[in-house]
């Protein structure tokens, strides 16, 4: 196998060069190496047979118009992820596979027997035979009951796929159709092969990724046929991405509307089962986490907090788009208050408020106030004006120096306030990866606004998923 070896599959980009760095990658589970560990490697790459016949059933399986010199075909495409003797040909995913035509409805022939019967008030002899009259019926117009969702429509001729995806009450077809998915693998399985891949599409690593899984198993609904596995990562690269919902649905095979649904069920159930991953730490927690600059210059600092504000859809609502209006922004907005630990864990984050909302109205509704204990310090930026709702609870507030009526600041000033800007800027790289998610940099429809909160918190619990912020803590 050369370095250059690449599968022959029509639309499989699977080769050499990155089997070799999937195996550079380091294994977390064994920690080492995974060239080195016994974990298998993601995929193997095959080359063609030598022998005539074997050479020829393979390339009418590629079907190829112009094969290369040397045919290689990766694992994914062989039923038994190599060649045997059983399936020596790679059968799967092709790449020319196409899906099924739509089916015409089926007429049902059915054969009616009309006995005549002899009147004997009539003079007129009718024959005793039975007369037999061939008459095609619809089957949707002899039953006497309502045709059932998942039946063909009496409106069309065709079947109604949108219609396929809703037979929740037929549990044998969607085990069947389970029992398929299976045997073909799910499609996160194809999407994550190693971390680069569960980075770009979830934004966390791929065995965090899977261990979430793991954990979310319990919550699945019985009436989705696509796998869990399949269902978590739909829902994260919506956030991830905020790609739309057709594209999704087209990518893992199913109806928008499911699509829709499941996205929609996952939300309620990621926050439900994250929430605690945004836990406000104890004060002998913060102290034994905190790094050295702030060790050194501000040891009391209990959290750095500010406010990030996400573009929303125009509401059509006049008093919505009225409290919902930033000037800054000169764009309707949702605001959100963010706490984070000197060590960067996120450790609050508040419900979204409309773009008027000041910072001072946010931090003494969002209820941030309660984890304050007396002697701690609150770093913040010019804009918090909270002083007083600090000052009730003997908490300190740290704020960069004014310049007021004065022309500029003393030297202690801003030497003071270049401290303060060292470190306050790590609360600024926790909202940045908040806004990794496109979900919360991109444009907000309407459609999610009342599911912006559970938002908010899904994405900073995994944020807080990767790995630490500041990595110089001692």
């Amino acid at each position: 196998m050369s370095s250059g070896s690449t599968c022959a599959v029509v639309g499989c980009h699977n080769n050499s060069r990155k089997l070799k760095n999937a195996l550079e990658t380091f294994c977390l589970e064994h920690q080492q190496l995974r060239k080195a560990c016994p974990c298998p490697p993601p995929y193997a790459l095959h080359s063609m047979p030598r022998k005539e016949d074997r050479k020829l059933a393979w390339l009418a399986a590629l079907r190829l118009k112009h094969p290369p010199k040397r045919v290689y075909v990766c694992s994914f495409h062989f039923i038994d992820k190599k060649p045997t003797e059983l399936h020596p040909d790679p059968e799967l995913y092709l790449g020319y596979d196409r899906p099924p035509p739509k089916k015409r409805r089926k007429l049902t022939r059915t054969t009616l027997s009309v006995t005549a019967s002899s009147d004997t008030n009539n003079t007129e002899s009718v024959p005793d035979s039975t007369v037999l009259r061939s008459v095609e019926l619809d089957q949707a117009s002899i039953s006497t009951q309502p045709p059932e969702p998942h039946l063909h429509s009496v409106h069309t001729q065709w079947e109604d796929p949108s219609q396929q995806d809703h037979q929740y009450c037929n549990r044998s077809r969607r085990k069947d159709v389970q029992d398929k998915m299976t045997q073909c693998d799910e499609v996160a399985y194809f999407i994550l092969q190693n971390d680069a891949d569960a980075l770009l599409y979830t934004g966390i690593a791929l065995e965090t990724f899977n261990t979430l899984v793991s954990t979310l198993e319990g919550y699945d609904n019985n009436e989705f046929t696509v796998p869990v596995r399949d269902q978590v990562l739909m829902t994260l690269m919506k956030l991830k991405s905020n790609r739309v919902i057709g594209d999704l649905s087209r990518q893992f095979h199913i109806s928008q509307s499911m699509a829709s649904k499941i996205i929609s069920h996952w939300l309620d159930k990621l926050e439900e089962v994250l929430r605690p991953l945004i836990p406000w730490l104890p004060k002998e927690t913060i102290q034994a986490t905190m790094p050295e600059a702030f060790k050194k210059n501000f040891p009391n600092t209990a959290c750095i907090i500010d406010c990030s504000e996400t573009l929303l859809q125009k509401p059509r609502n006049l008093g919505s788009r009225g409290n919902s209006y930033s000037h800054y922004y000169s764009h309707n907005t949702v605001k959100y208050l963010v706490a984070v630990a000197p060590c960067g864990l996120i450790m609050f984050v508040s419900a979204a408020y409309g773009g008027r909302c000041s910072d001072k109205f946010i931090t003494m509704d969002s209820g941030i106030l309660t984890y304050l204990k007396p002697g701690d310090e609150v770093m913040a930026d010019r804009g918090f004006t909270i002083k007083d709702l600090l000052f009730e609870r003997k908490v300190r507030l740290v704020i960069p120096a004014f310049t007021k009526k004065r022309r500029q600041l003393t030297e202690e000033q801003v030497t003071y306030t270049r401290r303060i800007a060292n470190v306050r800027i790590h609360v600024e790289r926790a909202i940045r990866r908040l806004k990794v998610y496109k979900i919360l940099s991109q444009i907000v429809p309407i459609s999610m606004a009342p599911k912006v909160d559970k938002i908010l918190r899904i994405c900073a619990a995994l944020v807080n998923l990767r790995e630490d912020l500041i990595r110089d803590i001692q």
